[in-house]
């Protein structure tokens, strides 16, 4: 279990070149992670800004049925006055297993890198629907340019034109389509809900679970850090109900062991909890001797902790001498109808349908059962019940219009575009409407998942994976149902 603050977007943040002996290791990464910014964020968002600082003023094009580009402003002005003003958007997908790169060395230290492999293009339109155009082969020249990466050249070849079956659904609704995509991704499953004008309007589940079966709509998924914005609304709807307060002290109702003797347990509440500012490690199996620790004083910093989640779970608890299971069900899962979601294994889902973890080898990994409730982690849920409690949040919670602003007013800052509320990071000025995004994400072994809320617009997504390969799958998914707030929302998970 770890902190992914920008899960979805962490390959992006290679911008500089590094070290020689680190790129002889990390070459392979480094080159994808540049092809990921020239497509997903250049091509496929037309963000000019992003294609101006990747490209080489030396650069050259050549195509098979185009011809020859032999300028980089030729080349843009052919990005921003054609393909950015088609009557659809056009969306690039890589194929991962025909990547291929290979370093450039002079005396030994690497000066660029050639990489090859098949890329597909799709038409994504107006009301959504995506189908293929073409498949091709494409080989860059990468330079090192003045300590960073540059692209000199690209050779584009090779295309084959796909007919378009006029009656196709098209990606993330033909589950064919789907499914083959993922094979491609080397993602066994994937689980999509979709809120639009603040009403579900898709919950699909994609893929096999064995040789004998596909997933299905009653498929269980460990949903990872998903479990915290549960933990919360818990939390919120006790503060909401009188029981329970933000700001108060936990030591009168529980201090860890560990703990006892540190005068900074009187410190710690719900709110520097929920806001990752309990100075509490991620987990204290982190530390060397496994014990609790603080790593600084609650409310001067902030630092993403599982540990404080569990913090509150146990004072919840005690105040209350019921478990979290108990409470979340009284409070959230019954009167929402999430019938499919729980803390703990049982019966019914050794016996049904889960999702298991994969590897990015496509190895299985061990089913971790567990039978205690943990406020940060593992929660085990459906699509469509996570789907109801994401328009849960969407349409207020039950809460109080100050506690509603409570949740996403700034906790603390996490950078320019971005600060925690209360469990929830909220990604700022993602529009030229200066609207928010609600954010969470879960991520642990063989298991990826995040979900937006825009509130203002009436959308909210959800995307579950559970694949070491999930967040290969986001940008697409994310482009595809959030369209022109995709590229706000990636602005802010890139800031530093």
């Amino acid at each position: 279990m770890k902190q992914i603050l920008i899960y979805t977007l962490a390959i992006f943040l290679s911008f500089t070149a590094m070290g020689q002996a680190a790129l002889e290791d990390e070459l392979f990464g480094l080159i994808k992670a540049r092809d990921s910014l020239l497509f997903e964020l250049g091509f496929n968002t037309c963000n000019i800004e992003v294609l101006q600082d990747l490209i080489s003023d030396d650069f050259s094009f050549y195509h098979d049925q185009t011809g020859i580009t032999n300028s980089k402003e030729g080349f843009i002005n052919s990005i921003q006055n054609g393909l950015c003003k088609l009557p659809y958007r056009a969306n690039r997908v890589l194929n991962d297993s025909s990547l291929t790169i290979y370093p450039l060395k002079n005396n030994g230290v690497i000066y660029g890198a050639i990489e090859n492999g098949e890329h597909s293009f799709y038409a994504i339109e107006e009301h959504r629907t995506k189908y293929l155009t073409s498949v091709a082969q494409f080989t860059h020249l990468w330079l090192l340019e003045n300590g960073e990466w540059k692209l000199s050249s690209a050779l584009s070849f090779d295309h084959k034109a796909i007919e378009r079956n006029s009656s196709e659904p098209g990606l993330f609704r033909d589950e064919a389509i789907t499914n083959n995509w993922l094979k491609q991704k080397k993602i066994p499953n994937l689980a999509i809900g979709y809120i639009e004008n603040n009403r579900i309007t898709q919950c699909s589940v994609f893929g096999e679970l064995d040789k004998a079966s596909t997933a299905s709509l009653n498929t269980i998924w460990n949903v990872a850090s998903l479990t915290k914005p549960i933990t919360a609304m818990v939390t919120l709807s006790l503060v909401n109900k009188g029981l329970w307060t933000l700001d108060e002290s936990l030591d009168k109702h529980f201090i860890d062991p560990d703990l006892t003797n540190d005068p900074r347990t009187k410190l710690l509440t719900s709110r520097l909890i929920l806001s990752h500012q309990s100075g509490l490690p991620n987990w204290r199996g982190d530390n060397a001797d496994g014990k609790l620790n603080f790593a600084f004083e609650p409310g001067t910093q902030q630092q993403y902790s599982g540990e404080g989640f569990e913090y509150l779970r146990k004072a919840l608890e005690a105040k209350f001498d019921i478990t979290l299971e108990q409470l979340a069900q009284e409070l959230i899962f019954d009167p929402l109808k999430m019938n499919h979601t729980q803390f703990v294994w049982d019966d019914e889902i050794t016996n049904g349908p889960v999702a298991a973890w994969y590897s990015s080898e496509g190895t299985r990994y061990e089913t971790d059962k567990f039978y205690q409730a943990n406020a940060a982690d593992n929660l085990l849920t459906t699509i469509g019940d996570y789907t109801k409690f994401l328009l849960y949040v969407m349409e207020g919670a039950g809460l109080s219009e100050a506690l509603q602003r409570e949740m996403i007013s700034e906790q603390v800052r996490i950078n320019d575009r971005k600060h925690w509320g209360l469990c929830w990071w909220i990604d700022e000025e993602i529009n030229e409407n200066g609207d928010i995004a609600i954010v969470h994400g879960g991520d642990d072994i063989g298991v990826h998942c995040i979900a937006f809320l825009l509130p203002n617009s009436g959308k909210a997504l959800v995307i579950f994976t559970n694949s070491d390969n999930g967040t290969d799958a986001y940008l697409e998914i994310i482009n595809y149902y959030l369209g022109k707030d995709a590229d706000g929302i990636f602005q802010a998970e890139m800031t530093r």
